[in-house]
């Protein structure tokens, strides 16, 4: 079960590749983790990520494809995997799918959370509200300026994708406002 999550920051994918990783066993792959296990392990991609980091800059897309390509070749990987966070744009998503046919592989699908921005925001407050009200620290992620800021950038960068996989026909998309076992049920159906 090869798989990628699509959906905007808040959309429930991280909560869902969870709950798929600990009835399969395959796991769910974030760039962010793979990037810090290359460079933890000095692997040659981690060395060069490094070193582009150090200096302040982003990591390229040949970087992240390489790590990517990688990181999929582990045992672990072996019976599928949950992309979170990779491809985020439409030349990522191509880069992808070579990565994937030079492996003798494929998508088996895409999963799209779609979700209502304006109830995101009102959740994400409504949390925020609940955390002060509980003397907790708001995480700098659920601030309502940030997540407009990342739903933006998602709109411009990431949505793309959803054309370009919806032209595979590997594109499924669910209701992502729906509560979490409803959303987990629709995606079990889409797998069966």
């Amino acid at each position: 079960m090869r798989l990628i999550f699509l959906g905007p920051p808040g959309a429930g994918k991280g909560t869902q590749a969870k709950l798929l990783t600990e009835r399969h066993g395959i796991p769910q792959l974030s760039t962010g983790d793979m990037l810090r296990a290359a460079v933890a392990a000095q692997t040659e991609v981690g060395k060069r990520a490094k070193a582009v980091m150090d200096a302040g800059q982003l990591v390229s897309d040949a970087i992240v494809n390489e790590i990517v390509s990688d990181r999929i070749d582990s045992a672990d990987c072996s019976k599928g995997f949950i992309l979170d966070g990779y491809p985020r744009t439409v030349p990522q998503a191509q880069a992808l799918d070579q990565i994937l046919a030079g492996k003798g592989l494929g998508l088996d699908a895409v999963i799209e959370l779609k979700v209502d921005e304006r109830a995101l925001l009102k959740r994400m407050e409504s949390r925020v509200a609940e955390t002060i009200a509980a003397g907790g620290t708001v995480r700098q992620d659920d601030k309502p300026e940030v997540l407009e800021r990342r739903l933006a950038e998602y709109r411009e960068k990431t949505a793309p994708l959803s054309e370009y996989y919806a032209s595979t026909g590997k594109l499924k998309t669910i209701d992502g406002m729906a509560d979490v076992k409803a959303v987990t049920a629709e995606i079990d159906r889409i797998l069966a």
